[in-house]
């Protein structure tokens, strides 16, 4: 629960920060007003470490460059068109805005930019209550016009003013609080989720590349379970992933099946609490969190009923990494994420023959090779995928991969397994069988590269040996 007190006290330290200070004294002498505004006021507030700053003031942008320029080591205005001058100051990045009173034409999200007078109507015009607060400086006056005080103490998402005309003016917004309702671990008030239902399918104005950045930053909180909740509960995310709330199946009385949706949920948080485990203080993983959520997306078109009360999903895994592929570059994602992405939904079956019966060393050499640089995430999107509730099928699992691992560890360190390639190039199969670049070079590598992996390292003159008997008995 906030504790006013200590984020008063940590409101006070912030203002007194040498950053803060250089900059509200500055700005004091050029005779204009100075807040920090937004996430900093909200986290401090909360006792959550604050990391960018950001202010806003009533200074036009030809005079906070005029005014931070002395003060400050770099400046840039690339966003000046929008009131914005970023600056290093005491070696940190700091942005600087001109008040606002934007409007918006309802067709995009562009707003007409327009500068305004006063820090209350600025901050009215901000997403949601808790954001829309500011600490004065260097006086220390809190200004809350909207009760984002009080909706903290509460723990709620409300917009500042009516959240149709909030939502209208930028659907952006909607997402925005599914990500803070997982970062922050708030609800969303009960209008402004009723809003989002109604307005949800305005986000199809806004641009594919801005869905995507709320979507990973959704993804790189802790809990991200909670918004997607709400994504898929207001309809929203049908409107950009719907191959997410399509796996609510129904659940017919005759024929059972796993919640394939719940148990998404619970691959993604499981994956989570591995990555964590496994990398503690690593960046969230945004593909390995992207490929649990998606893994069984393949799961809806696949879905046969069969006789005696069975439901099978033949193939998948297949299907799911070609929807996920066209739907990431759709959302315009980069392509190593696509290409990671895929590839696990693609392999995230093949463990689960391992438990039935050990591998040859020959198939769990070729399992790395399959995986190639995705084999770190594969193992954890595996072992996330085990959601039974039979302690001794899970157990026996975990205990399989606990020996796959042993066992691929094992045979990196006797063989270089994480580079496995045969013993003769390209180059030297050439010489060996004196033939030209063409078909017969690459045929020849992958019967090497099969030797390589079903016997291990034979050295290369075995290797050589074997080359010519096997275009011997070719020719």
């Amino acid at each position: 629960m906030l504790n006013m007190a200590e984020g008063v006290a940590r409101l006070g330290a912030l203002a007194e920060s040498p950053v803060v200070a250089a900059l509200a004294a500055a700005f004091e002498k050029a005779g204009f007003e100075l807040s920090i505004v937004g996430g900093p006021v909200r986290d401090a507030l909360l006792g959550r470490d604050v990391h960018d700053l950001d202010f806003t003031t009533d200074a036009r942008p030809d005079d906070i460059l005029r005014i931070v320029t002395p003060i400050s080591t770099a400046q840039w205005d690339i966003g000046r068109a929008f009131g914005t001058i970023g600056a290093r100051v005491q070696r940190e990045q700091v942005e600087i805005t001109t008040y606002r009173a934007d409007s918006y034409d309802g067709a995009t999200r562009k707003p007409t930019v327009e500068f305004g007078d006063t820090i209350e109507g600025d901050l009215v015009r901000r997403d949601f209550t808790v954001n829309s607060m500011a600490l004065r400086v260097p006086g220390r006056t809190l200004v809350d016009p909207t009760g984002g005080v009080e909706d903290l103490v509460r723990g709620v998402l409300r917009t500042p003013t009516d959240p149709r005309v909030s939502f209208g003016d930028d659907p952006l917004r909607m997402l925005r609080a599914a990500r803070f309702s997982s970062q922050l671990e708030f609800e969303v008030d009960p209008d402004t989720l009723a809003a989002i239902v109604d307005l949800r399918s305005t986000i199809e104005i806004v641009s594919p590349e801005r869905i995507q950045g709320e979507l990973v930053r959704l993804l790189q909180t802790n809990d991200p379970g909670r918004g997607i909740r709400l994504l898929v509960d207001t309809g929203l995310m049908a409107e950009f992933l719907p191959e997410v709330p399509a796996l609510r199946l129904e659940i017919d009385e005759h024929h059972h099946h796993k919640d394939v949706y719940e148990h998404s949920l619970t691959v993604l948080r499981q994956a989570i609490e591995l990555e964590a485990q496994r990398h503690p203080g690593a960046e969230p993983d945004v593909a390995l969190r992207l490929a649990a959520l998606l893994h069984d997306i393949g799961k809806p078109s696949t879905r046969k009923l069969e006789a005696g009360g069975g439901v099978s999903f033949h193939h998948h895994d297949a299907k799911g990494a070609r929807l996920a592929r066209k739907r990431l570059k759709e959302l315009r994602f980069d392509s190593a994420t696509i290409d990671s992405v895929s590839q696990l939904i693609d392999q995230h079956l093949r463990f689960f023959g391992y438990a039935e019966g050990a591998w040859t060393d020959s198939a769990v050499r070729r399992y790395v090779r399959d995986a190639g640089p995705e084999l770190e995430r594969l193992h954890i999107l595996t072992r996330a995928d085990v959601t039974t509730r039979n302690k001794r099928k899970a157990a026996k699992l975990a205990g399989a991969y606990d020996d796959i691992e042993r066992r691929i560890a094992e045979l990196a360190a006797q063989e270089e397994l994480d580079a496995i390639r045969p013993e003769l190039d390209g180059n030297r199969i050439q010489e060996i069988l004196g033939i030209k670049p063409g078909r017969e070079v690459g045929e020849a590598y992958r019967f090497l590269l099969d030797v390589r992996l079903d016997e291990g390292v034979i050295g290369e003159d075995a290797a050589e040996q074997r080359l010519r008997e096997w275009w011997a008995s070719r020719n």
